[in-house]
């Protein structure tokens, strides 16, 4: 299966260098449907450019403080210079909705850019 969704340029591009490999997404109704083996098409929101990637892993958490223990900056998609913080996501998702769904940490292979 395929699935859609959208990113920023900068996270896009760190896929993109293979540098990224996890994305933090609430694990919502839509990233429930997730299952290893499926893939991702993401659309840079930038540009436009798409890329495939593979799930290989699918690492679930009750918040993203709990998720970003378990993995390092860089694979989150942190310069090695950038201080990594949890709360960074609270832009896009609000702690009540961390409470209610959790969150996922999709653990990502670059096939190709489309």
């Amino acid at each position: 299966m395929i699935h859609k969704m959208n990113l920023n340029d900068d996270p896009f591009n760190r896929i993109k260098e293979g540098t990224k490999t996890i994305e933090s997404r609430l694990n919502d109704e839509k990233r429930q449907l997730l299952k290893i083996k499926d893939y991702i098409e993401f659309t840079n929101r930038l540009t436009f450019e798409k890329m495939l990637v593979e799930i290989i892993n699918l690492h679930k958490y009750p918040n993203f403080e709990e998720l970003y223990k378990h993995f390092n900056k860089i694979e989150l998609g942190y310069d090695k210079n950038t201080l990594a913080n949890s709360k960074d996501m609270e832009e896009y998702y609000s702690k009540e909705e961390q409470e209610k769904y959790g969150v996922v940490g999709i653990e990502i292979k670059r096939i190709k850019t489309i």
